[in-house]
């Protein structure tokens, strides 16, 4: 049963300890400080806030502990935190840091019993499973270490089995979309979210007030995460909200 209200989810992909954003994963550029976006951020009626380091697997390091400290600190809503999560310790150490959830993918891939391990260790609702993915003929392949690795894995084959491991979540982010603000991918984001009775973020690709009720509208996804139109003061979080209820969107 997914979930009827529907979250807005600002995201802060944050690599040397600054907030960065790109288009399709390349030519990051520069945004801010990942505690004082998401404090604006919640200030706007955001209802979570998720930080990636985006650059944490690729460089074989682990998440910026301090840095989400320093977030955590500001927040009094829900904080998702990921990037270099390779182990229950990573999750155990990113959770003492002030994360209320840790997403991961890489090590996910690698070990799929990580997610068992972790959802046993700290219950079903903290462990999300970020899928990043990428169109490939009728369907979409998942690719790890930032965007950098494509593996044989099809995104939605894969979302049933972390969903089976003991994902609470699925992250899913569309490498075609990411950053291009032309849209969220819907048909990615509907064929994982029937596939799954777990909530789905939908990622990549917003732009517009429109494409957050198109994959409202046009998907059973749970939550739309965005990040160059709130970073850019394109719109804020409450428009977003009051948009979506003026167009019957039940919203937070």
């Amino acid at each position: 049963m997914k979930l009827l209200t529907k979250r807005i989810i600002p995201c802060l992909d944050v690599t040397d300890g600054k907030v960065v954003k790109g288009v399709k994963f390349q030519n990051l550029k520069g945004v801010g400080h990942p505690p004082e976006l998401a404090r604006i951020y919640e200030d706007q009626g955001a209802d979570e806030i998720v930080v990636l380091d985006i650059t944490a697997s690729v460089e074989a390091r682990k998440t910026l502990l301090k840095m989400v400290e320093h977030t955590a600190e500001k927040l009094s809503i829900p904080l998702t935190v990921g990037g270099g999560i390779r182990s229950c310790e990573d999750m155990r150490t990113a959770l003492r840091a002030g994360a209320d959830k840790v997403s991961m993918n890489s090590a996910a891939v690698q070990t799929p019993e990580l997610i068992t391990e972790c959802s046993q260790a700290f219950g079903r609702q903290c462990v999300v499973v970020a899928i990043d993915a990428k169109r490939e003929g009728n369907g979409w392949k998942v690719y790890t270490h930032g965007g950098h690795k494509r593996t044989e894995l099809d995104a939605t084959e894969w979302a049933m089995d972390a969903e089976d491991h003991g994902a609470g979540e699925i992250l899913l982010t569309s490498m075609d979309a990411d950053g291009t603000t032309d849209g969220y991918d819907l048909k990615l984001t509907a064929a994982v979210a029937d596939a799954v009775n777990i909530p789905i973020i939908a990622s990549g690709g917003c732009g517009r007030l429109e494409h957050f009720y198109d994959v409202f509208h046009q998907t059973d996804a749970s939550a739309a995460l965005a990040a160059s139109v709130f970073h850019y003061g394109t719109l804020t979080v409450g428009q977003v909200k009051e948009y979506l209820r003026d167009k019957g969107v039940l919203v937070r």
